[in-house]
């Protein structure tokens, strides 16, 4: 059946036509944190499912399927745990300079939801986060990037500050896509991801890390140029975090704010299998799950070592990474 052809894997979240990604960070005087940005065309719907016990969001509410927006204008991802949600004021700010955002009388409403992982301190000045400020820089950055340019990996924007392991190992920002098969072939599923876990890569006859002092959360966007619902994009978010279960032990814990926001550019149809109406969605899914699982394991990989007045966080062991 050539509409559930093989699905290939590629690079990057921004291979999702109109998608763009612009970061911002600090590293020096106290600091290591950072914004990260996924700034969509115009149009695009989203949805949104939390699995951690701890998170840090804003707006999500906005993002279910029965409330009365449907489109998302950015979503910000942030170090600096709830103090960092504000850099989703310097998103907006820049959305509405651009006419971006809700139609009300006089003006726009920009539609932004933000999650943040927990990086206090880890520069060694626990006051050092994001601000509307960086986030507006982390903004400026995505537009003025070029259409299809390759995102920047490891310790960048929301990914500066993050650590696996409860704060044991260095993490990171990493992105994957992947591409369905068949006639769906022109159907692209991206995924970005910041891994600030409490746990650590899973490999065969891994065992959980013991619980440390760290708080964590990874969170990741999903994008793709199908044609969903917000209802079918919730449902997209629900079976991403699949591929978080199958990059991370263990995972969706009391200590993380694990969160995944699915994005849909609505640019092309996702042609139905003729036999099994649900089939080619399933697949969608499917490729949305293993983009977020090849994100992670890339954000992992591509972390390097810091050291600040907090103390040093070094890369995850490459000889136990298992596929990474």
């Amino acid at each position: 059946m050539s509409q559930m052809a093989a699905s290939t894997t590629t690079g990057s979240i921004t291979l999702v036509p109109g998608i763009r990604v612009g970061q911002a960070q600090r590293r020096t005087d106290g600091w290591l944190t950072g914004v990260t940005v996924v700034l969509p065309p115009p149009g695009t719907i989203g949805s949104v499912d939390v699995r951690g016990g701890g998170p840090g969001t804003h707006e999500t509410d906005a993002l279910d399927p029965t409330t009365m927006v449907s489109t998302v204008d950015a979503v910000a991802l942030t170090g600096g745990s709830a103090y960092g949600l504000a850099a989703a004021g310097g998103v907006q700010r820049w959305c509405e300079e651009n006419g971006r955002g809700f139609a009300v009388p006089g003006g726009v409403v920009p539609i932004v939801p933000a999650a943040a992982i927990f990086d206090l301190g880890r520069g060694g000045d626990f006051a050092a986060r994001p601000d509307a400020a960086m986030g507006y820089e982390a903004t400026l950055d995505a537009a003025s990037s070029t259409e299809g340019a390759d995102v920047v990996r490891g310790n960048v924007g929301a990914g500066t500050g993050a650590a696996i392991g409860s704060g044991t190992f260095k993490g990171g920002l990493g992105t994957a896509s992947v591409r369905l098969g068949g006639e769906n072939a022109h159907i692209v599923v991206g995924a970005l991801a910041v891994v600030n876990a409490a746990g650590v890569p899973w490999q065969p006859g891994a065992q959980p890390p013991a619980v440390g002092e760290g708080l964590n959360t990874t969170l990741a966007v999903v994008a793709t140029n199908a044609t969903l619902t917000v209802a079918e994009a919730k449902r997209t978010a629900t079976a991403a975090h699949a591929g978080m279960a199958r990059a991370l032990i263990p995972v969706h814990t009391l200590a993380d704010g694990d969160t995944i926001f699915v994005l849909s550019t609505c640019a092309e149809t996702l042609l139905p299998h003729p036999l099994a109406p649900f089939a080619s969605l399933i697949e969608l899914q499917s490729a949305a799950a293993e983009a977020v699982r090849l994100a992670i394991l890339d954000g992992v990989s591509r972390a390097t070592a810091v050291e600040t007045p907090a103390g040093m966080l070094r890369p995850f062991p490459q000889t136990t990474q298992g596929s990474i």
